[in-house]
């Protein structure tokens, strides 16, 4: 058996904190504003009764991310909720439509795609070190 590279060993611990990151600190601040939350959410046309489902899968999804238990099961939801939820809130296909606001949207929806991309690779790879679960 081979001794990883310690740059190889630190990185997925790193990573996982960085991707969890965005899913702890989005979950809590729509705790800590709630009602703008929901009336957001309402305004682009989801329900805002979705919003505790939100907070649930933000905060523990980003949770068992950090401390890698059940990271491949976690990471898969999180993609799947980086995703839709850039699609639901950030996709707007046409930059003549609004302009640079419009730019910017779609740079947000890039970025909820890339999240989802670091996901599945920790879907693909697992959690790596220093983490509660090896799956």
């Amino acid at each position: 058996m081979t001794t990883p590279h310690p740059v190889t060993a630190y990185a997925a611990p790193i990573g996982r904190i960085f991707l969890s990151a965005i899913f702890i600190i989005a979950g809590f601040s729509k705790i800590t504003g709630y009602a703008g939350a929901a009336a957001y959410m309402n305004s682009q046309g989801v329900p805002g009764a979705l919003l505790p489902l939100v907070i649930l899968v933000e905060l523990a999804g980003g949770i068992a991310l950090l401390l890698g238990w059940q990271a491949r099961t976690a990471a898969f939801l999180l993609a799947g909720f980086s995703v839709l939820s850039g699609t639901l809130f950030h996709f707007i296909p046409s930059l003549d439509l609004e302009g640079f606001a419009a730019a910017a949207e779609m740079n947000n929806f890039m970025k909820n795609i890339s999240i989802a991309g670091g996901m599945l690779m920790v879907v693909a790879m697992g959690p790596g070190r220093f983490s509660l679960g090896r799956s």
